[in-house]
């Protein structure tokens, strides 16, 4: 297991490691999204990543990056959902168990697509304490390997291939956007730019109704966010020591955005692009459209991090 900030060359390691399967996932344009910004937009889709997520990424690179020996005993993860099926499939892959601790108010579509892919699920109470205990339990009684959604360190450089990849087929890019939750994707893509970009700047968008990201970057310690209350059940937690640090050296600034502006971004990505996102994916994109003014005629990438959605609780 990788015990600092990765580097360049972890990068590219984790890169060559996870290839042979992930899905190397398309770059959408439109005319009208780009006029609408007064920018040239990128969208980097990986809502189409196997799972649903971008967390494929981190969760492969952590699992294969692991001795056979702790592999031989399982793996196991707390999670509300997309990190949940990153680490059922990468056990599916590897022949071993998978046990996921997921709050039992988590999306039925993330909670169905860790069943479908065999792990062993664990119901908690929707909160943090909870979420470790089931860990701590399942680590107690089969000895199971802890894989962490982000404050781990191959993870986030798993996560650090998807704007690896954006840049590599858009060389001249200007600024990525990404979201932010606990700061897996923002940390990985932050330390992608400052490898593999040219000048290129970063920037967050993070929900109001769970932001902390943006008052742990201001006091540069970890802060707990005022209220949490958001459509965008994805980016509800904190960030982590190990998140924090990365973000502070590589991200520009970080945007809050409300759900009203998250449904409208959203809307115009159904509609103008034509694929699946859930709400937390709209996020970035929220985050451009409401600074567009200060982002004119610049090269931008979004990263659209997942596209696992409950059509029934859409609300148009």
């Amino acid at each position: 297991m990788n015990q600092h900030i990765p580097q360049q060359t972890d990068i590219v390691a984790a890169h060559q490691r996870i290839k042979p399967y992930i899905v190397k996932t398309p770059v959408l344009r439109s005319d009208f999204l780009d006029e609408l910004c007064g920018a040239e937009l990128f969208f980097k889709c990986e809502n189409l990543q196997k799972i649903g997520a971008f967390k494929a990424r981190g969760g492969l690179n952590a699992a294969l990056s692991l001795p056979k020996e702790k592999l031989s005993k399982g793996i196991c993860t707390h999670s509300s959902g997309n990190h949940a099926q990153a680490i059922a499939l990468a056990a599916k892959l590897l022949n071993t168990k998978a046990y996921i601790v997921m709050p039992k108010n988590a999306p039925e579509i993330k909670i169905n697509g860790v069943k479908e892919l065999g792990a062993e699920l664990i119901f908690c109470e929707p909160n943090l304490e909870a979420r470790e205990n089931g860990v701590k339990e399942i680590i107690e009684k089969y000895g199971a390997e802890f894989i962490h959604p982000f404050d781990n360190y191959d993870v986030i450089a798993g996560q650090a291939t998807a704007s690896k990849e954006l840049m590599e087929e858009q060389v001249d890019l200007d600024c990525i956007f990404a979201p932010v939750g606990g700061g897996g994707l923002l940390s990985g893509t932050g330390l992608s730019a400052k490898y593999f970009g040219k000048k290129v700047q970063v920037y967050a968008g993070e929900p109001e109704g769970a932001a902390d990201a943006i008052l742990s970057f201001k006091s540069k310690k970890i802060e707990k966010a005022p209220y949490i209350n958001t459509i965008a059940d994805g980016l509800l937690t904190n960030l982590s020591d190990k998140t924090l640090e990365i973000i502070l050296d590589t991200v520009i600034d970080i945007f809050t955005v409300s759900d009203e502006e998250i449904l409208a971004a959203l809307k115009l990505i159904y509609d103008r692009l034509k694929i699946i996102i859930e709400p937390s994916c709209a996020v970035p994109f929220a985050a451009l459209l409401k600074n567009k003014a200060a982002f004119q005629n610049k090269k931008i990438g979004i990263i659209l991090s997942g596209g696992n959605v409950d059509l029934a609780k859409l609300k148009f």
